[in-house]
């Protein structure tokens, strides 16, 4: 017996994928995304377990949970910055005007 294959075309996406699924804050998830890799990135290489880490971070342990199970959204961007600071890692915000050929203006996190 031969299965029917389903064809639907497919569509590149963009760099967000909460855009692409049509997340009206895409942006802002995109950064809290990129900073809580960063920081569990951190907490990972040096090897913290999650009661450390929330003495690290000022934070209690269920809240490094929810960061380590990326469930952000009782994290602001701010808040985010500031982990990152406490794991002594200086955060640098650089504007610059949107080129014209881009549209719109975006927020980006690129984690060293």
């Amino acid at each position: 017996m031969r299965s029917r294959l389903r064809t639907e075309a497919i569509k590149r996406g963009t760099s967000n994928v909460f855009a692409d699924i049509g997340l009206p804050d895409a942006a802002e998830r995109q950064t809290k995304l990129r900073l809580a890799m960063a920081i569990n990135r951190l907490i990972e290489e040096r090897k913290l377990k999650q009661g450390d880490a929330a003495r690290q971070l000022g934070i209690n342990q269920p809240k490094v949970s929810a960061l380590a199970n990326y469930r952000l959204d009782g994290f602001s961007v701010e808040r985010l910055m500031t982990f990152l600071t406490a794991l002594d890692c200086d955060v640098e915000i650089r504007l610059k005007r949107r080129g014209r050929a881009r549209r719109p203006a975006r927020v980006t996190v690129m984690a060293a």
